[in-house]
């Protein structure tokens, strides 16, 4: 077996980066175009954008470097591994195909992509790891150890009305593939209240369903609001899962097969180019149309319900779930579910502990634990493992040294051998002798302010190690150090609230002090600025009011269904407030739209039920004490 290749095509930051490199332009200059690579979507860039960059549009180098980028964008860069795809053959591969060595220990791939695969016959099966599988074992290991309720994937209690009761209220930060704002915005909608339905939510929110207009019909159908009588019993049996509308592939091809007379054969090619249309080119689609319509009419089917059925089979195109893969995904989404119902503590420690994965970043999971009543504590050199761990009978969160930027698994492992051998040590020279780390590691943990429980706050913990080099020798490490490094840093000032909170981010990506709005809430409440909870709240913000708010930017999503309009999710100390940032917005404020750290938004409230957004007519960039705060935004621009 060997693991199928990947064609690596040139993007737009990818090309705008290596023909800079390549004609010798500045890095700080390629590095200012790159970050504009949004405006390279719209119409090039011109010579009014290449000056607002400080860019000279008229020099011949950089005009040169314009018109190679627009010449290479979707040519072939590189050779990649597919994700997971394991090409297989009945005898030695080798025979069929070269192979060489991927990057990683024990792992071949060959030089055929999956549609040369396909071309020839192979078969090719799909691996695929996923985090939460990693996360719901940690979880399930925690549950057994702190709760002593022994369980596995299969053995979690199934349809738990509270769960469900979570789930419709969209609180689910973090729940395998129901946490992204989409799907958050469709729950309280759908209402999921069984296993299918939660099917059904996993693959309703996919480009294919909403480009082929599937999303609304069934929602209104689902609520009684519509109602959709089928033509004949046959086209019942395939749709009337779903409500008369087909959202999963399997259906494609089978009213195919009993409306329209396709063969299982041919039913399969329309379901592969549908679904390879970007590789096999548009016009590989409408060869099937007339086949298509023209066969469901012979059978007897309205003209206009055979063209509708098409062009919400063409929907496919832009990605669409098989049922098969739906259904293996909900029980993932409703085991993450059953634990973070039950077990808030475990669920979060189980999320840091499988990082990077999922929609949100570290500060976001704990800012949920902390909704749910988890109590969340410090890093911790004499305390805290390198995973997050459990306290209080599992119901508090330590944060795990893994946290710590900068500081290696190997170093933190020498630690906690040290204070698991000796105890919890009294000063920085101490640990230092004893575990042998480097100053490099301790000054991490430094900067992490993770030496309270010897006492010292951030600022004396900095001055306790800047006295240390390399590692210890005892011979020449006189006791003198220890007592006249923590007497000088007894008479250090204390940093600022703000700055102490900056400094958190910047050494663990979140901080458990304050949240950096509530630095200057009052400035906005002299601005007319609401907090999140505020616009949440249908008394103070209904259905209709104008009204500004602030927050740090957790999320920007343009997706190519949405027809240019932004999504963007802001956080402040009360919570999460979502905005809608239609395309004209969007052109007039741009720069603080895509770049901006923390912006204030205004515009109208919109309320559907539990569902609120605001959809912005105005966007600023609020840099006051944000200057130095690392970007904590997630982009799927």
């Amino acid at each position: 077996a060997g693991l199928a290749a990947s064609g690596i095509a040139y993007r737009s930051r990818s090309a705008i980066r290596d023909v800079g490199k390549t004609l010798g332009l500045s890095l700080d200059a390629v590095d200012r175009i790159a970050k504009r690579v949004h405006d390279w979507h719209e119409d090039g860039f011109t010579a009014a954008k290449l000056a607002s960059l400080q860019l000279d549009p008229q020099d011949a180098q950089l005009v040169l470097f314009v018109r190679l980028v627009a010449l290479i964008l979707g040519f072939p860069r590189h050779l990649s591994q597919h994700v997971g795809g394991f090409v297989i053959s009945r005898g030695p591969l080798c025979e069929l195909v070269p192979i060489e060595n991927a990057a990683m220990a024990n792992r071949t791939i060959i030089e055929w992509d999956k549609d040369d695969i396909e071309a020839l016959g192979m078969l090719k099966v799909d691996v695929l790891a996923l985090g939460m599988l990693t996360c719901i074992r940690k979880a399930l290991d925690l549950v057994e150890r702190h709760h002593g309720r022994p369980l596995t994937l299969a053995t979690i209690p199934s349809e738990d009305s509270q769960v469900y009761d979570m789930i419709c209220m969209a609180d689910t930060v973090g729940v395998f593939q129901i946490e992204s704002r989409a799907q958050m915005t469709m729950l309280p909608r759908l209402k999921p209240r069984c296993f299918y339905d939660l099917v059904i939510e996993v693959a309703i929110v996919r480009p294919g369903p909403i480009v082929g207009d599937m999303v609304h019909p069934y929602l209104r159908r689902r609520n009684g609001e519509e109602k959709f009588v089928y033509p004949d019993e046959k086209v019942e049996k395939v749709l009337s899962r779903t409500l008369g509308v087909p959202l999963f592939q399997e259906q494609a091809m089978a009213l195919a097969i009993v409306a329209a007379g396709f063969t299982p054969g041919e039913a399969e090619m329309l379901r592969r180019t549908i679904s390879a249309w970007k590789s096999r080119g548009k016009d590989s689609i409408p060869r099937y149309r007339s086949r298509f319509i023209e066969g469901m009419v012979g059978n007897g089917y309205d003209r206009v319900f055979a063209e509708q059925c098409f062009e919400r089979l063409k929907g496919f195109s832009e990605y669409g779930f098989p049922e098969s893969h739906s259904a293996s995904f909900a029980l993932l989404v409703y085991a993450s579910a059953w634990i973070k119902c039950y077990y808030p503590a475990v669920f979060a420690a189980a999320l840091l502990n499988s990082q990077p994965m999922g929609f949100y970043a570290p500060a976001q999971i704990i800012r949920d634990a902390s909704d749910h009543g988890v109590q969340v504590r410090p890093v911790d050199v004499n305390r805290s493992d390198w995973d997050c761990s459990l306290e209080d009978s599992g119901l508090a969160i330590r944060l795990g040294l893994r946290m710590v930027r900068g500081l290696r698994e190997s170093d933190a492992s020498e630690i906690i051998q040290a204070v698991q051998q000796r105890g919890p040590f009294a000063s920085v020279v101490d640990l230092w002798r004893a575990s042998e780390v480097s100053a490099h590691s301790l000054s991490a943990l430094a900067m992490a302010d993770a030496f309270g429980s010897m006492g010292l706050d951030r600022q004396q913990a900095l001055w306790a190690v800047q006295s240390l080099r390399g590692k210890p020798l005892p011979l020449f490490d006189a006791a003198w150090r220890d007592s006249e490094s923590q007497n000088r840093a007894a008479s250090l000032p204390p940093m600022s609230a703000p700055g102490e909170v900056v400094r958190d981010y910047h050494a663990i990506g979140l901080s458990l002090k304050a949240h950096p709005m509530s630095f200057i809430r009052e400035v906005l409440t002299k601005r007319r600025v609401l907090t999140a909870a505020q616009i949440r709240d249908e008394r103070c913000c209904p259905h209709g009011r104008w009204a500004s708010v602030a927050g740090v930017v957790l999320f920007r999503q343009r997706p190519g269904t949405a027809k240019g309009v932004m999504f963007m999710t802001l956080e402040d100390e009360t919570g999460r407030a979502d905005l809608i940032v239609r395309p004209h917005v969007y052109q007039r404020y741009a720069t603080a739209a895509l770049y901006g750290q923390c912006v204030i938004a205004r515009g109208r409230v919109e309320r559907d039920g539990r569902v609120v957004h605001i959809l912005a007519n105005k966007i600023e960039e609020s840099s006051e004490g944000f200057l130095s705060l690392p970007s904590t935004s997630r982009d799927f621009c």
